[in-house]
């Protein structure tokens, strides 16, 4: 087993304009406030409402992250599991998550979801389960290069076992 879980982040840097826009906003906020102090006010405040943002909402999805690190596989699929469900039944929140989460990830949370799912069965060795996820990662998000490559993986090492 690798000593390291790998971690992908793949940016949608368009989704940074937006951003940009809300930390220009803060700033003219606080320039009315307090002209001297605006850059550190308007700092602070993106800063601490991106994190409020990315630790409450998300918070199965990052509960996943830290069970992975731990190499817990069983439980960390649970979280994922559960945090696919919440961004399943709160769509918005992962369509839009540029704005409302300030989010600058290409990949939405269900997708990560799924495919942190398909990985998860892939460590424990469950490979029929794996690539079941990884199919529906795909049937739902049809352009995932990880889901393509690791079906590819897949169903070369279910050849070569024949």
């Amino acid at each position: 087993m690798a000593s390291e879980i790998p971690t992908i982040r793949q940016t949608a840097w368009i989704s940074v304009i937006p951003q940009f826009l809300f930390m220009g906003l803060l700033l003219l906020v606080f320039h009315q406030i307090s002209p001297k102090n605006a850059v550190l006010f308007g700092a602070i405040t993106y800063l601490s409402i991106s994190y409020i943002l990315r630790s409450f909402i998300p918070k199965s999805h990052r509960k996943g992250l830290s069970l992975y690190k731990e190499n817990r596989f069983l439980e960390g699929i649970d979280s994922f599991q559960k945090s696919y469900n919440f961004f399943d039944q709160n769509e918005y929140l992962d369509k839009y998550r540029y704005l409302l989460l300030l989010s600058s990830s290409k990949m939405g949370y269900k997708e990560m979801a799924l495919n942190n799912i398909a990985f998860g069965y892939s460590q424990i060795g469950d490979g029929k389960n794996a690539k079941e996820y990884y199919e529906r990662l795909l049937t739902e998000f049809p352009n995932n290069s990880i889901a393509k490559a690791a079906i590819k993986m897949i169903n070369s090492g279910e050849k070569g076992n024949q």
